[in-house]
């Protein structure tokens, strides 16, 4: 190649391929570092475009979860509190059982009224406290729950139980007498079933919303998974991409140095 003091083409040529090795390991340099094959739509337009789409449907389960985990949680809430009335009124049972055996004294009877009325306030206090974001379930006058349960306005409608004394017919009822013990058989007989049906519906809610909850979590790794294979970069690729270039960018470097020093040879035509 002829020697030119006006045009250096070695010079140019390295120095062209130095400025691409430069731009190749910059853009690799970014992948490594923000872990993303795709930063904007200049990186890849259509990758970039259907992330984007998908980020945004992303967005609405993650809120569609959110009000899935409110919801499951207040159900749970009132289904373990359903599940200890249950738990109270087969011990109230068992006062009113002992109460009605022939021949108990008043003392007898004054006694396990004590411990059927106190069981009694247990009732009241999980009822008055089975709330969870500020909606209980169990109570009498109690509204349904409303818990949205798809990207589409979809809902579950999960309906509210009465669980206090005063819908278990046990408010006024006494074992201090024989006659009152007798009565008290038959409500707490009642109680219970209504109690356990109650009971069984705040569960079947719950397992609607938690299956929902599930469903929708599955389709938000779906979502996630299928953003990370459009913009994502494989870091061990680009890892041994950036070795690669740095190698060919420290050899550009030597290559156009080489192509700057040979128009020196002109100087020794004229030594």
């Amino acid at each position: 190649m002829p020697i030119s003091i006006n045009t250096n083409v070695g010079a140019m040529v390295a120095l062209q391929s130095l400025n691409t090795t430069n731009t190749l390991l910059d853009r690799t340099q970014q992948r490594v570092n923000t872990g993303l094959r795709v930063s904007g739509s200049v990186d890849d337009a259509a990758s970039y475009q259907i992330a984007q789409k998908m980020k945004g449907d992303r967005a609405g389960y993650e809120a569609v979860q959110v009000a899935l985990g409110l919801g499951l949680a207040t159900v749970n809430t009132g289904v373990k509190a359903a599940e200890a009335v249950n738990d109270l009124l087969v011990e109230m049972k068992a006062k009113v059982v002992q109460a009605n055996q022939a021949g108990l004294d008043n003392a007898s009877l004054s006694a396990l009224n004590d411990d059927f009325t106190a069981l009694a306030t247990q009732i009241t206090t999980i009822v008055s406290s089975a709330s969870f974001n500020g909606k209980n379930l169990i109570t009498s006058g109690a509204t349904s729950l409303t818990v949205l349960s798809t990207v589409d306005g979809s809902t579950i409608t999960v309906s509210a139980v009465a669980l206090d004394r005063t819908a278990l017919g046990i408010q006024t009822q006494t074992l201090a007498t024989s006659s009152g013990a007798l009565q008290a058989l038959t409500t707490i007989n009642s109680a219970i079933v209504l109690a356990a049906t109650n009971a069984a519906k705040m569960g079947s809610a719950a397992k609607a919303v938690g299956i929902q909850s599930d469903y929708s979590s599955k389709l938000l790794d779906i979502i996630t998974q299928g953003i990370g294979s459009l913009i994502d970069a494989d870091l061990s690729r680009e890892s041994a991409n950036l070795q690669a270039l740095q190698i060919k960018q420290q050899l550009g470097v030597q290559a156009l140095s080489i192509a700057n020093s040979r128009p020196q040879v002109l100087l020794g035509l004229f030594g």
